[in-house]
């Protein structure tokens, strides 16, 4: 081939040469074609663009007609979320409050490597069950599925940081207790959807919080707090004499309340064991659940002696000068009714049945009165039928199916009818107050709003008897443990032996102090308690060695806070 038949070639035209003779003829030789122009590219590319996205849109009507992703599982966003108000103390401080976090859920159907991401969530959350997260990520038909709800900041930031496909998070709300198990059984808890379970928490939503909350009308922002009677200054220091109970005395339970002895007002209450409601299902929490304040109930024994001298003086068929013998114990039906070794075995005047707290003489001056009459005044105090007031937790007593003249005999100093520590403290303000009984509540109330629901239980004049007494057992008796120089404390211990299969036992019992301060003109009303104590002061375990210094312990660092003047008379100088 030639020169010119190579650069021909190269041209990629068809071109006729002549070469003439020599050349044999004309050859053919196919031309070179022109590139393809700048608008002819663009033209290509936007073809190809125009494929792609149909090929995603067609994926997207695919999806579509599958179903897509079921949203009524998914539950609503910030804007929707069921919000609780705040609930604060008296004063203004936050008992609970709701918080924002976040919940991860993923997106089963788009998870790529499940055994991936199990094992890198399992680094963050070593307590999830690794078998449920795996089936739940496994289910390639669900869109949607709960993997941990709550969580902390750090913990989602743990998570962002695997960087695994389809996990997300979502906005939730969660409620928080600033003081944790301090006012447990009063606040109560929430559920993880922030439904109210127990205590005040339940008690709102049974007043129409739940119902607002399903209509989405509790936006945090619409709201006002809910203030409670409680006094945080006050609470702290009974949870902490009461929780300081279980392991100063052994005790398997305690429990304490302060009540405002002319509003009903609760400014206080604990009971051990509890529990911390940040986190109410935590191992061994189910042990604090019980709230034994408001309910569970006790034979509350020789703090019932109050009751009965009041009943008993009140119907005018006992008088404060009668003398009842307790020389011999008492035979009955089989049971002996005795004295301690203390009770000088004698006849004793009211006052001094009272202050040696006399099992005999008691029972002979309700054998005076009558079972009916006892039963009459017993319901008249609300102590045979269950309490009302907010919390829901409350348990109704339990008393003899048919009384019988035993029955009556053992009821007049404590033993055969189970009350609730609250409900024989609320009883007990009602008779060093004027005799006006007054349901507790866990909600700011006035002198004024008291009087309206106010009922007279006794006379005035028989509640001036029952400080008397209360004020000679404070400084002669089994109170005196429970004195407080400057406050005055008076009040009534109570032993109560407890039953174990069926039988009193002669070790475990129940102490109870029920109490008034300042006695000469009572402002508030302490009652504590100890279940099962194996210790108490000087090496006994008498109500007077354990449940009284309880009350001791509260009064000398809740009096100054709660504004009580303390009286030293008038002798306080002498000697200087």
């Amino acid at each position: 081939m030639s020169i010119i038949q190579t650069l021909a070639a190269r041209s990629g035209r068809l071109v006729s040469l002549d070469f003439g003779a020599r050349g044999g003829g004309r050859r053919l030789i196919k031309p070179r074609r022109k590139s393809a122009s700048p608008r002819s590219r663009l033209a290509i590319v936007g073809g190809v663009i125009v494929v792609a996205y149909s090929v995603i849109f067609g994926k997207l009507v695919y999806y579509a007609e599958q179903g897509g992703i079921d949203i009524s599982s998914i539950p609503p966003g910030p804007s929707m979320m069921a919000s609780r108000p705040e609930i604060d103390d008296r004063n203004g401080q936050v008992l609970a409050t709701d918080i924002r976090t976040v919940s991860m859920f993923a997106e089963p159907i788009k998870i790529v490597d499940v055994d991936d991401a199990v094992e890198k969530l399992s680094s963050v959350f070593p307590d999830l069950d690794r078998k449920t997260m795996y089936e739940r990520l496994s289910n390639k038909r669900s869109h949607f599925a709960w993997l941990k709800r709550q969580l902390s900041p750090k913990q989602q930031s743990e998570v962002l940081k695997l960087g695994i496909p389809a996990i997300g998070f979502r906005p939730e709300v969660k409620r928080f207790y600033p003081g944790g198990s301090t006012a447990a059984h009063i606040l109560g808890y929430v559920d993880i959807d922030n439904h109210g379970v127990a205590g005040m928490e339940k008690y709102l939503d049974d007043q129409g919080l739940s119902a607002l909350a399903s209509a989405g009308l509790t936006a945090s922002d619409s709201l006002a707090p809910v203030r409670l009677s409680i006094d945080l200054r006050a609470q702290n220091i009974v949870h902490d004499v009461v929780v300081d109970a279980l392991t100063r005395y052994e005790s398997k339970a305690a429990g304490a309340v302060i009540l405002d002895v002319h509003t009903g007002e609760v400014l206080a209450m604990a009971s051990a064991p509890d529990f911390d409601p940040n986190d109410p299902n935590a191992a061994g929490s189910q042990d604090g659940w019980l709230n034994r304040m408001s309910n569970g109930t006790f034979e509350m024994g020789s703090t019932f002696k109050t009751f009965s001298m009041a009943l008993a003086l009140d119907t005018g068929l006992v008088k404060l000068t009668d003398t009842f013998d307790a020389t011999q114990p008492i035979h009955m039906g089989g049971f002996t009714i005795h004295d301690d070794a203390y009770v000088p075995r004698r006849f004793l005047t009211v006052p001094e049945v009272f202050r040696f707290s006399s099992n005999i003489g008691t029972a002979r001056m309700i054998d005076t009165v009558g079972m009916d009459i006892q039963r009459e005044y017993l319901k008249r105090f609300g102590l045979l039928t269950r309490m009302q007031t907010e919390l829901p937790e409350v348990k109704t007593p339990s008393q003899p199916k048919v009384w019988k003249k035993i029955n009556s005999i053992t009821v007049s100093f404590g033993h055969g009818v189970a009350t609730t520590p609250l409900q024989t403290a609320v009883a007990g303000a009602a008779l060093v107050d004027g005799g006006k009984l007054i349901e507790p509540t866990f909600l700011p109330r006035t002198a004024v709003e008291a009087d309206k629901v106010a009922e007279t239980v006794v006379k005035p004049g028989t509640s001036d008897t029952i400080r008397a007494l209360f004020k000679l057992n404070g400084e002669e008796g089994s109170g005196r443990s429970a004195d407080v120089p400057g406050f005055h404390v008076g009040g009534k211990t109570g032993t109560a032996n407890k039953v174990i299969n069926g039988r009193y036992s002669h070790v475990l019992s129940f102490n109870a102090y029920l109490a008034a301060f300042p006695i000469q003109n009572p402002q508030y009303v302490v009652l504590s308690f100890c279940d099962e104590p194996r210790k108490g002061d000087h090496g006994m375990t008498f109500a007077t060695n354990n449940a009284a210094p309880m009350v001791a312990d509260i009064v000398k660092r809740v009096a100054p806070m709660l504004g009580v003047q303390p009286d030293f008379g008038s002798n306080l100088l002498v000697g200087y």
